[in-house]
């Protein structure tokens, strides 16, 4: 039990909150017009143990390689060092192992999905675009972008799972998510920003400097807002309930932008976890709130 607390921390398990909420959306909003043709399918049990298993291993897996692929960089930056592998709290073998089960656990999950066969085919092929992020901070500054993307995919997948189909309303939530994303790792990035530039590691503060990648993370923010505002156009079943949340949300990532600075970088975790756990569980509930209603 110590051993999994400890793969649990490394992790990051609590950080599941950032993107499972965009995918139970989608996969409401999908149940929702299925429910409109034929009532009996609003909700599915199945499917809802589809989503939560596959988000669930998928990130893990994601994130025990992400641990293992940057575990020598970890040891060399004063703010990681004391992570699980390079303080010796875990083997590289255990890690190596809980990877590769959860791998295996998140392609097995897709066959809840049947007779829905999309979720099977393309279960590898996300998780190696997810596999990918780990190394694209050595090629590329638009790191925080493919990471973005990789969370664009929970509500698309969830949407094809549930409709076999994919279609404007996940393409434009998971559109808002990408830009959402990309902010806030941007935000966060800020604090390693010496580090990456002598090691040579791409990321937008190392190559804009910490101001202006802070005003990129700002547009990106407000490209997240108008998303977020233009998805009743192609879902109209969001009515205002949904708007008044999003003005919530606008607020919470003004206050975000505001709790980080260019000199004073002190209060990056709490933006980055608690503001962005508010901003992706708030968004699920008043979405879900709404089309309840």
């Amino acid at each position: 039990m110590g051993r999994i607390r400890l793969i649990l921390e490394m992790i990051r398990f609590s950080h599941t909150v950032f993107a499972l909420p965009f995918a139970l959306l989608a996969a409401v909003m999908a149940w929702t017009l299925n429910a409109h043709a034929d009532p009996p399918l609003l909700w599915q049990w199945r499917e809802l143990a589809g989503i939560v298993l596959s988000m669930m291993f998928a990130r893990s897996t994601a994130m025990a390689f992400n641990r293992l692929a940057d575990r020598q960089f970890d040891a060399e930056n004063p703010r990681t060092r004391m992570r699980h592998l390079p303080a010796g709290l875990l083997s590289v073998a255990s890690v190596v192992a809980f990877a590769v089960v959860c791998a295996a656990a998140f392609v097995a999950s897709t066959l809840l999905f049947l007779p829905n066969r999309w979720p099977v085919f393309l279960a590898a092929p996300v998780l190696a675009f997810l596999l990918g992020y780990s190394y694209t901070k050595r090629f590329t500054a638009l790191a925080h972008f493919w990471l973005g993307t990789a969370l664009m995919l929970a509500p698309v997948a969830a949407w094809i799972a549930i409709r076999g189909e994919v279609a404007w309303p996940p393409v434009v939530l998971g559109a808002a998510v990408l830009l959402w994303v990309a902010g806030f790792d941007i935000i966060y990035a800020c604090q390693d920003v010496d580090y990456d530039r002598e090691r040579g590691l791409r990321s937008a503060p190392a190559r804009l400097g910490v101001p202006a990648a802070l005003r990129l993370a700002a547009v990106c923010h407000l490209g997240t807002v108008a998303l977020l505002f233009a998805l009743p156009s192609v879902y109209p079943l969001l009515g205002w309930i949904y708007l008044a949340g999003i003005g919530a949300v606008a607020l919470l990532l003004v206050y975000e932008h505001w709790l980080v600075r260019p000199d004073d970088l002190t209060r990056v975790n709490v933006a980055f976890f608690n503001v962005n756990a508010v901003v992706s569980v708030g968004l699920f509930a008043i979405g879900a709130l709404d089309l309840w209603m």
